[in-house]
């Protein structure tokens, strides 16, 4: 078999392998990692409070479970885009320099050359990184302003009452941010308005 033809089918097969670990995260279901003794456990709330304190996080799950399953998506997905930009530009040059008159060879290098385009494009469509962040730092703010209630619940204020009214809208806070963080990384593409110039006749 040609050897031109070999390398390419390997390389389109290594990118097909190595995408796996992407698709996987949005297949499978995503476990939430236990917290450690809830507020159920806590000596320091009364029943009435456990109470609200449990509803507010079981209403959470599904967000939780959310933001971590994008989180990881995008993760995975800048990585494995790094992973073969990198070495795909660094291979272009060597590529340009190596290719014949065998139409294989122009071929791999195309496909090389096209498909780091191509996964260029998506990363800055998908906005992976920054999507990363904003799903990632939500989920982590969350848990982090749990455990600041469970530990220090007077550190919200003086009377249970204003303890957990304070961390209600504390929590509310953390998924506004994470919300609008994003519909501002919204995948799009950003197309320039066209301003049609004024013509005769036209209706107003």
């Amino acid at each position: 078999m040609n050897p031109w033809l070999i390398a390419m089918l390997g390389y389109l097969g290594l990118v097909a392998i190595t995408f796996l670990p992407v698709a996987a995260v949005l297949l499978r279901k995503i476990e939430l990692h236990d917290g450690g003794p809830g507020p159920d456990q806590s000596p320091l709330f009364s029943e009435d409070a456990k109470t609200r304190l449990q509803q507010n996080h079981s209403r959470l799950l599904g967000t939780l479970s959310f933001w971590k399953k994008k989180a990881e998506f995008y993760k995975r997905f800048h990585f494995y885009s790094l992973g073969w930009v990198i070495p795909s530009s660094v291979l272009l040059p060597f590529l340009a320099q190596a290719i014949t008159q065998d139409p294989y060879s122009k071929w791999f290098l195309s496909v090389v050359a096209a498909f780091s385009a191509v996964l260029l494009s998506f990363q800055k469509w998908l906005k992976a990184e920054q999507n990363y962040k904003a799903f990632r730092l939500g989920e982590s703010a969350y848990y982090d302003l749990r455990r600041q209630m469970l530990d220090r619940p007077r550190s919200f204020g003086e009377t249970e009452d204003a303890q957990l009214e304070t961390y209600f809208l504390q929590v509310e806070e953390i998924r506004r941010r994470v919300r609008d963080a994003e519909i501002d990384n919204f995948p799009g593409s950003d197309i320039p308005k066209v301003k049609l110039p004024p013509s005769e006749g036209r209706d107003a």
